[in-house]
């Protein structure tokens, strides 16, 4: 099911669809009709999804409040790193440091092959921490990432697996946080809120600022009417009966989390999102550094439904679930490709593209989550006592909301015509993955160690060629 020929075929049969169907809508009579028809009932359910009240979080574990800490779960912490010599140190410091009862979790790191200074730097810290186990993979281990997570998941004895990236930036009191919220017996798996470090440094990181802000907000209004929520892999923490159930990683994907979101929905789990805090991680500084990350976080969102599209048509996530998933497979993949045909002949009928309702509503969602998702993380956040104190008068406190309204909407504006970038990506991914051979090569990016919303160079080296 899962080669990359088989794919391939899958892919280039819905690329024929989409196209045939978008031409069919063109010529025929009343196919704008069908296209307002078809945007309606997408708007109704994109206006239950804005419309909806997330959950309210439960309250976080406590070390001060005399509760048995022999009885909270087990958590293992899994990073497969390779070359992340300047990360590395501090990323092992902070998470064999955290807020959590010390005989209650541990901390694994996996070298995948490195061939900087990654080993030493791990064997050095392995004297300093006891929780903290190092495994090597030897040359040609295959599975990428998922392969790396495979080998270690099974040794640990963590009632929740929580995977982080090297360059992750982990709140303290992470754990503390998220493990409350699986005490839901149908939780399977808690995506935490992911931040950029490196905000600050251009308009790409800017941008990508405003993309988590609004993922993190989709997200949580598509889990609070009952729909899908997606692991994002840094910061994922994922029920170990659930990981189970799934089998573990799929190690014929390029993007491990996207593959195991559709495997744990399809094995009846839901998955939650801890919108505050977040963790830390360094966007991409440059516009091909962006370009290659997008593009195979795209093919391998595309390719879970070219590999799961049985259980998905026979409805195994349920009617909420498959209507949830429909939508924004419609708004992120099929509009993006159907758009080709659709200008195309739009421009040589002279007219408006047909699609254009669809496009403006998506537009719109994206622009009302970017500025919803800013405020509410901005409610979230506590004030530093002399902001607290001066925000408390009135015009204080009117001059902030303000100032904040006005910021929100600039940033959100900013991060529309950032998101721009997403139609290029889908409309090439799945023109490429339709026609090329099954070997994608994709490129790593390389991790400096910056500190939060500090500027910082990026460049990018070639990793070995990923199957597609």
């Amino acid at each position: 099911m899962k080669d990359g020929s088989g794919r391939r075929r899958k892919a280039a049969a819905t690329l024929t669809v989409v196209w045939s169907s978008t031409i069919a809508l063109h010529l025929i009579p009343g196919g704008t009709w069908v296209v307002f028809g078809i945007t309606a009932m997408v708007g109704i359910h994109v206006l239950r999804v804005l419309l909806a009240r997330p959950r309210s979080l439960p309250e976080p574990l406590s070390l001060s409040d005399g509760t048995d800490v022999s009885t909270w779960p087990y958590v293992s912490i899994l990073v497969a790193a390779k070359n992340e010599e300047t990360v590395i140190q501090r990323l092992v410091e902070n998470l064999c440091s955290l807020d959590y009862p010390s005989d209650r979790y541990d901390v694994w790191m996996i070298d995948d092959s490195s061939t900087d200074e990654t080993p030493n730097i791990l064997k050095a810290l392995a004297k300093d921490y006891e929780n903290l186990h190092i495994i090597c993979r030897p040359p040609g281990a295959g599975g990428g990432k998922s392969g790396a997570l495979n080998q270690v998941w099974t040794l640990t004895q963590g009632d929740v697996i929580a995977v982080f990236d090297a360059d992750a930036q982990v709140p303290n009191d992470l754990l503390c946080r998220v493990v409350p919220l699986f005490d839901r017996s149908a939780i399977g798996a808690v995506q935490v809120r992911k931040a950029i470090a490196n905000s600050a440094t251009n308009f790409w990181t800017k941008g990508q600022t405003a993309e988590m802000l609004l993922d993190a907000y989709i997200q949580q209004q598509r889990i609070a009417i009952g729909g899908i929520g997606e692991l994002r892999g840094n910061g994922q923490f994922v029920r170990r009966s659930a990981l189970v159930d799934c089998e573990g990683w799929n190690e014929e994907t390029i993007t491990d989390d996207l593959d195991l979101t559709l495997k744990l929905h399809i094995n009846d789990w839901d998955i939650d999102l801890l919108a505050y805090p977040a963790v830390r991680e360094e966007g991409v500084t440059t516009a091909i550094g962006l370009w290659h990350q997008r593009n195979r976080w795209a093919e391998g969102g595309y390719q879970r439904y070219l590999d799961y599209w049985r259980p998905l048509v026979q409805n195994r996530l349920g009617p909420g679930k498959s209507l949830d998933l429909l939508v924004f497979c419609m708004t992120q993949y099929i509009i993006p490709t159907a758009a080709v045909p659709d200008l195309l002949l739009a421009t040589l009928r002279g007219r408006l593209p047909l699609l254009y309702p669809m496009t403006m509503m998506t537009v719109f969602i994206s622009f009302i989550g970017m500025v919803v998702g800013l405020n509410r993380v901005r409610r979230q956040k506590p004030l530093a006592s002399a902001q607290a104190r001066f925000h408390r008068l009135p015009f204080g406190s009117i001059w902030r909301q303000l100032g904040q309204q006005m910021g929100a909407i600039a940033q959100a504006i900013r991060g529309t015509l950032y998101m721009m970038h997403w139609f290029v990506v889908m409309v090439s991914m799945t023109l490429r993955v339709s026609i090329r051979p099954k070997r994608l090569k994709w490129v790593k990016t390389v991790h400096h160690g910056a500190d939060f919303n500090s500027p910082l160079p990026e460049t990018r080296e070639p990793e070995p060629s990923a199957e597609a």
